[in-house]
């Protein structure tokens, strides 16, 4: 079968169908997993907090600023990693993405200072960068455009799973005192180690290229590879000239897009770090059983996020939907200071629905903003700057409780920047030019062909 036939196989063609369903099932269930263990090596560290204080002496803005050198590092050498997995292949470099952050998080058993703290939590972000692009890429190379957003439905569902069951497991994992470690150490190290376990499947399990896979036959091969490069020069073909970061920024409404983002990302890693203190010190509650109470308002914000997205589709108002769901979370992070811990833990609840929510509701508004020619650099760029909230957040409420001996002035600024983002979201819905509902489209520069096309 030619190359230039298989083109055109659309994408019910019963072999490349087959070639889809295989590559589904031998890759997804090892990227789920191995994103559960990404996040829980990335959140592990807010319930460790109070241990860290006590045995090593590492105090609350010490914590605060170690929790957000790792997107620090991440931000730093993501692009460099995304480069290098191009030039090593995806195999290749996904597989030194594994084993890297599996040393680094395993290496966190041993941290005896707060300089170690502080280098390990660094280092790992290093270790980490480059997965989830990574990931997005290997999609790409592997899956026709009408199945990737399938693809990328369950990869992100093991944010949601890992939400849930990095409570109990790093509250189990605590409880664990024996050989002379603590169960943080505990912790680190088998969580660590899960990492590196997953290590040699990526490398057994996965290849860089579609003609090197043995479990796909030479015929499902040759159309996938064809249906794959044949989108890809449509897509170059489409493509406008390439917008510098700087004329980007100068438009008002991606700057706010920016801010919008930033902060939500703000609010998620905030209340990530900071809630399993929060619920340890609702009363006497154990390590386990606070891992258990973490888990209620991530699953409460999963069923809100399917709940705010099926009334967003019914009632078309996507800023105004986007701008509710951050009420609710800055109401809720408020009402959270209340001297009531049960009345304290509903409202962090409420909190978690609505920025959870928010930050799936949110990208559809700058995607129908965008000209489709620069909605990925615009979007990366977006998300870029607003994961600098992982920074800002735990680094921020670390020193105000350093400074004031109580979290709750961090859980105040927490909520006043989600009602400002709540403005910042309505505020982009004012249209210049067109009715409502029509906004006006930031377009990529014409090529000069395009000038005179009509």
């Amino acid at each position: 079968m030619s190359t230039s036939g298989s083109a055109s196989q659309p994408v019910d063609d019963p072999i490349l169908a087959s070639a889809v369903k295989k590559v589904k099932w031998h890759i997804l269930p090892l990227f789920v997993a191995a994103f559960i263990v990404n996040y829980i090596d990335r959140v592990n560290i807010g319930f460790v907090r109070e241990h860290l204080n006590a045995d090593l002496g590492i105090g609350v803005a010490a914590f605060g600023l170690g929790a957000g050198l790792f997107f620090v590092g991440y931000a730093i050498f993501e692009v460099p990693s995304n480069m290098l997995l191009e030039r090593f292949g995806a195999r290749a470099w996904l597989t030194r993405i594994m084993f890297s952050w599996g040393i680094v998080a395993t290496l966190m058993t041993f941290i005896q200072s707060e300089t170690h703290f502080y280098i390990l939590r660094f280092l790992l972000g290093v270790a980490e960068a480059g997965f989830f692009p990574g990931i997005i890429y290997y999609f790409t190379r592997w899956l026709p455009a009408g199945e990737r957003g399938k693809a990328m439905a369950i990869f992100l569902s093991g944010s949601a799973i890992a939400s849930i069951l990095s409570g109990p497991i790093c509250g189990a994992l605590l409880s664990i005192d024996a050989f002379g470690w603590h169960g943080w150490q505990w912790m680190f190290f088998l969580e660590g180690i899960a990492a590196l376990a997953l290590t040699p499947l990526f490398w057994f399990y996965l290849r860089s290229n579609v003609h090197d896979a043995e479990w796909l036959s030479r015929e499902e091969q040759d159309v996938l590879k064809a249906t794959i490069e044949h989108e890809q020069a449509e897509r170059e073909a489409q493509q406008g000239e390439k917008i510098p970061t700087w004329r980007l920024l100068m438009d008002p409404k991606i700057v706010l897009f920016c801010l919008i983002f930033f902060s939500i990302s703000l609010t998620i890693y905030g209340m990530t770090f900071w809630l399993p203190t929060i619920i340890h010190r609702m009363g006497n509650i154990s390590d386990f059983d606070t891992g258990l109470y973490n888990s209620i308002p991530w699953i409460i914000s999963i069923a809100a996020m399917y709940a705010f997205a099926a009334l967003a589709q019914r009632f078309r108002f996507q800023q105004g939907w986007v701008a509710a769901s951050l009420v609710i979370a800055s109401l809720g992070m408020f009402l959270s200071t209340t001297a009531n811990p049960v009345f304290a833990f509903v409202a962090i609840c409420f909190a978690a629905l609505g920025f959870k929510a928010s930050a799936s509701l949110f990208w559809p508004v700058p995607q129908n903003y965008l000209d489709a020619r620069i909605a990925a650099p615009v979007i990366a760029l977006i998300n870029s700057l607003g994961n600098l909230g992982g920074f800002v957040a735990p680094t921020t409420f670390g020193f105000l409780e350093a400074r004031t001996g109580s979290y709750e002035n961090g859980l105040y600024m927490l909520g006043t920047v989600t009602l400002v983002a709540a403005v910042l979201v309505l505020l982009t819905a004012k249209k210049r030019g067109g009715g409502r509902g029509e906004p006006r489209r930031v377009e990529a520069p014409r090529r000069p062909a395009e000038k005179f096309a009509g």
